[in-house]
């Protein structure tokens, strides 16, 4: 069955502001199966999580200590607290430094043996930061995000080659020979961002592992068959989602 996660926890609809301890409860409450969110380092050290490089009001994170984020910016150790029985997409939006910082930590809140907790893993578009996961923590599962830009094939075999577990592109670049080309691969497909409802449907019916929504009432309707929008498959692009924009 193909997994549900919560773009930012709340993205782009109203109620709790993205990226926030509350907008990942709300997806929770939704029956979103997992959340995406994004992480940058403050000037201390900290993982926050936040998507944008600055703060309103403060400026970049990266020279702002974490003691001085606004409450609803939360930590990424607080947020694994909070989110215990999700899965957890973290997207490190930093460089390789940053990377490490990620993976350290999610060892060290893990159940031992250089794992994270059950059910978390990482993605970033920088390949840099994949590699820099591996290396210090190999049993974090890693996933390589591309955007629309990207030739998807050519990003699922650099994926493979950095010990990726899994291949994130963007949903335009989806159909069946790249579901078939992830599988020869041996790797899962967590497609974003999916959003009409003929998108959500076509992804459930190529069976993908997962997909990053920002609708996920909607998402849990359609691919729990509980409406009548049909889910087959088919081959070739769509664009009912637009360009490729940064997750």
């Amino acid at each position: 069955m193909t997994a549900i996660f919560a773009h930012r926890g709340c993205h782009g609809v109203p109620g709790p502001r993205e990226n926030t301890i509350a907008a990942f409860a709300e997806a929770r409450r939704l029956g979103a199966d997992g959340v995406e969110l994004d992480v940058r380092a403050t000037r201390d050290g900290a993982l926050a999580v936040h998507h944008d490089r600055r703060v309103p009001g403060l400026g970049d994170i990266t020279n702002v200590a974490a003691a001085d984020l606004p409450d609803d910016v939360p930590l990424l150790d607080d947020v694994l607290t909070a989110c215990s029985g999700l899965r957890l997409n973290v997207e490190i939006k930093g460089g390789p430094d940053e990377a490490a910082l990620v993976a350290a930590l999610l060892v060290a809140r893990g159940a031992g043996s250089g794992s994270p907790p059950p059910g978390v893993f990482v993605s970033s578009f920088d390949p840099r930061s994949l590699a820099a996961v591996r290396e210090v923590a190999p049993r974090v599962p890693a996933g390589l995000l591309v955007d629309a830009r990207t030739d998807p094939y050519l990003g699922l075999e650099h994926a493979a080659g950095l010990g990726c577990r899994s291949f994130h592109p963007f949903v335009t670049q989806v159909g069946t020979a790249l579901v078939g080309a992830a599988r020869e691969s041996g790797l899962r497909l967590h497609v974003w961002t999916v959003n009409s409802d003929a998108d959500i449907a076509q992804m459930g019916g190529l069976g993908v592992e997962a997909i990053i929504t920002d609708r996920v009432p909607a998402a849990v309707a359609i691919l729990r068959g509980e409406t009548g929008v049909a889910a087959g498959g088919t081959e070739g692009p769509h664009t009912r989602n637009g360009g490729g924009q940064s997750g």
